[in-house]
């Protein structure tokens, strides 16, 4: 009598893994622990499931790593009108890549450590390489003009990434930049142009990452204008 109503609760079950399930838990993971603290066990842990039920997924962590940096990547939104410039359509593409890289900091270090063959990784590369196409690079110089201008973001927010992990307090980042300055000025003598140019006490970012952009876009510019 009552059949289910005088049944004690049963505990729900775990929702079923699949692969889209265990990349959205390694992309977490990585986005909380880092390259280093990601491992198969620690995903599982995340997942509420066995480690060995992810093997029935994926071969090997390697694969995991894989699938999340391609998932991240994919995030980068492709945009730009047919009629846009190269120059409007790069620095769009770039900054929003920078905005995804800080967003997931693990992004640069597994970027030059693994082959950028998924789905995402391949469209945004297409998206790049016939944006350069169309402004009239062909052959070597367009694998160069490609490899410079994703150098600059990759080299740009990782040295980002590392400064902002090391100084997270706006005082503490002040005074040593404050102490760089003075000491530049104190060595004015034997360091004239550092002395004269640099500016320590500059922390903008943002300002940094698009000029220098746009040096990297200048010497593109110039082969194009050149040819």
């Amino acid at each position: 009598m009552g059949g289910v109503w005088l049944r004690p609760e049963e505990r729900p079950r775990r929702p079923r893994l699949s692969l889209e399930r265990i990349v959205e838990a390694a992309v977490a993971l990585l986005d909380a622990e880092g390259v280093d603290g990601f491992s198969m066990r620690r995903l599982a842990a995340r997942l509420d499931a066995g480690t060995m039920s992810l093997y029935e997924y994926v071969k090997a962590k390697e694969d995991v790593l894989d699938l999340a940096l391609d998932a991240g990547i994919s995030e980068i939104e492709i945009a730009g009108e047919e009629d846009a410039g190269w120059r409007e359509v790069l620095t769009d593409h770039m900054t929003r890549s920078r905005r995804v890289m800080l967003r997931h900091p693990w992004i640069p270090a597994l970027i030059g450590t693994r082959p950028l063959l998924g789905p995402g990784s391949l469209a945004r590369s297409e998206h790049v390489y016939a944006t350069l196409d169309r402004a009239g690079i062909e052959g070597p110089l367009l694998t160069a003009a490609v490899s410079a201008v994703s150098g600059y973001v990759h080299g740009f927010v990782a040295e980002e990434l590392a400064w902002r992990s090391r100084f997270r307090d706006p005082d503490a980042e002040a005074a040593l930049r404050a102490r760089v300055q003075d000491l530049l000025e104190r060595r004015a003598a034997d360091l004239p142009t550092l002395a004269a140019h640099v500016r320590a006490g500059d922390a903008d970012f943002d300002a940094g990452f698009e000029l220098g952009l746009s040096i990297v876009l200048d010497g593109i510019e110039a082969r194009i204008s050149g040819r």
